[in-house]
């Protein structure tokens, strides 16, 4: 089994305050399902009223210097074609398309 992220940026949710409250109960069934399959590992959104910083190995701070906002989770698949499976059925949950990354294996972690 392999790890993937889906996520997507804010931006990229445009929602009326009429659509919202059904977006997040689609959305919610969606990982709900992944959830039942095994498949979810972890998700959420990112707290954009918390600025991001930078530490470095010495533990100083530096604001932060990339963009990344909207919302997120983890799976696990078995292939690459059951990740899209599950990008599909979150981007229509979350009526957004979603972005699909494979994480590399390290035997480490």
């Amino acid at each position: 089994m392999d790890h993937y992220l889906i996520s997507f940026p804010s931006a990229w949710m445009q929602l009326t305050d009429e659509e919202h409250p059904e977006v997040v109960r689609t959305s919610h069934e969606a990982i709900e399902e992944a959830k039942a399959a095994g498949a979810y590992v972890f998700g959420g959104g990112i707290d954009e009223s918390i600025e991001p910083v930078v530490i470095d190995g010495e533990g100083a701070r530096s604001p932060g210097r990339t963009q990344l906002d909207g919302g997120f989770c983890v799976i696990r698949a078995a292939t690459r074609e059951e990740a899209e499976r599950w990008a599909a059925r979150i981007a229509q949950g979350c009526r957004t398309p979603q972005e699909l990354r494979a994480f590399m294996f390290d035997p480490a972690s």
